[in-house]
C-alpha cells in the first residue's frame, strides 16, 4: 500500500526513531509499504519518519544505477547493488570513512528542494535486516550517500540541516512557504 510521505516541517521528521526490539507483522507491513512507496515517488530512499512512524526503520535502493557504487560489501564479501537492493534495515549504526564530499541531494519530505550536501564519501553502516540478521555494509557513492540520508531521518536530522548557510538564506522563502503551508 501506498503511504502518504509526510513533508516539511511536521514534527514527527524532527522526531528521534524508536529502537525496533520485535519485528511484527505490522513492521513487516509498514516495511513493505514503505518499499512500494518510495518506487512510487521515484525516490532512492525512504525513512520511517517520512511516512509518519517515528522508528528506527528504513528503505533504500540505488540498483537502478550499477555505476553509482566502485564498490559494495556486505560481511566483507563482494556484492552487487542487484543484490543487496532494496535494502530494508533497522537500528542502524553508521561510520563515515573517507573524505567528504559535496553532491546534490533531494528528499521527498522537501518536493523541489536539492542541495549540493557535505557528506562521507564512503560508509560502514551496521543494520538489522527484519530477519534478524546483522549486515556490515561498506560501499560508497550513491548508496553510501543514500544511506547516510535516510540514517539521519531515523535520528530526526534533515538535509537542510546540512546545506550551507548561504544555501539555507536562498531557499529562506521556500522553507517559510512551506512552514506556513503546514499551519
Amino acid at each position: 500500500m501506498i503511504r502518504k510521505i509526510v513533508f516539511y516541517p511536521d514534527p514527527v521528521l524532527r522526531q528521534m526513531g524508536e529502537e525496533i526490539t520485535e519485528v511484527t507483522s505490522e513492521i513487516r507491513e509498514l516495511a513493505d509499504d514503505m518499499v512500494e512507496t518510495m518506487y512510487d515517488a521515484h525516490g532512492v530512499g525512504l525513512a520511517a519518519q517520512q511516512v509518519g512512524e517515528a522508528l528506527q526503520l528504513a528503505v533504500v535502493d540505488v540498483s537502478h544505477d550499477e555505476e553509482c557504487v566502485s564498490y559494495v560489501r556486505v560481511n566483507g564479501e563482494e556484492t552487487t547493488l542487484a543484490e543487496i537492493c532494496p535494502l530494508v534495515f533497522i537500528n542502524p549504526k553508521v561510520e563515515p570513512l573517507g573524505k567528504k564530499e559535496a553532491d546534490q541531494e533531494g528528499c521527498l519530505s522537501f518536493p523541489d528542494i536539492r542541495s549540493d550536501i557535505l557528506r562521507s564519501g564512503e560508509v560502514k553502516a551496521t543494520v538489522e535486516t527484519l530477519d534478524g540478521e546483522t549486515l556490515v555494509i561498506e560501499t560508497d557513492g550513491l548508496f553510501a550517500r543514500a544511506i547516510q540520508h535516510e540514517v539521519d531521518h531515523l535520528f530526526g536530522k534533515l538535509f537542510i540541516d546540512r546545506m550551507s548557510s548561504v544555501r539555507k538564506m536562498a531557499l529562506k522563502k521556500q522553507l517559510k512557504e512551506m512552514r506556513d503551508s503546514y499551519a
